[in-house]
């Protein structure tokens, strides 16, 4: 049996529709575990102003809300939806309610973490919006943990280096 694909792994928008990552084939994905009620929360704007900027090269971010860390995000999808479209104007997908650490661990958090991040370090997900980026072939080309913003250099130089001109 073939080894499991990140693009085959079924996955759920937050409105109940199934879904998997095939449906954004060719385009580089930047993966996020998000939280409404988390000191990170406006990591939210940052990760729009991406989606926004960076959508017509072939970006887009894609949310999994969880409540592993905190019990930060303690809603219900339609909870979910209205925050983010109300307080960040969030336009991005958005997937259904995942665990990314522990036996329940969704399949696709079960691949993901397996990349190191720039210390060498793979494995748990360690707190709300740790992200992964996801070039447009599929494999995972980098992982920055919770506290390093969207926005920071690091993060768009690896954007910038898997997109088109």
């Amino acid at each position: 049996m073939p080894t499991t694909t990140l693009q085959n792994i079924p996955l759920t928008t937050l409105n109940g529709a199934p879904a998997s990552l095939a449906d954004f084939g060719g385009r580089a994905l930047l993966i996020v575990n998000v939280a409404s009620r988390c000191g990170l929360t406006p990591q939210y704007r940052e990760l729009e102003k991406l989606a926004t900027e960076y959508a017509d090269r072939g970006l887009t971010v894609i949310g999994l809300p969880c409540n592993q860390f905190g019990g930060q995000e303690p809603g219900t999808a339609d909870e979910i939806a209205t925050f983010c479209s109300t307080t960040y104007g969030v336009t991005f997908p958005m997937m259904e309610k995942v665990e990314v650490n522990g036996s329940g661990r969704h399949p696709l958090y079960a691949e993901l973490t397996q990349t190191p991040d720039d210390a060498g370090e793979a494995g748990d997900v360690q707190w709300n919006f740790e992200k992964f980026l996801v070039a447009p072939d599929g494999t995972t080309v980098r992982r920055f943990r919770p506290r390093t913003s969207p926005d920071a250099p690091e993060v768009i130089e690896a954007i910038e280096g898997i997109l088109p001109n």
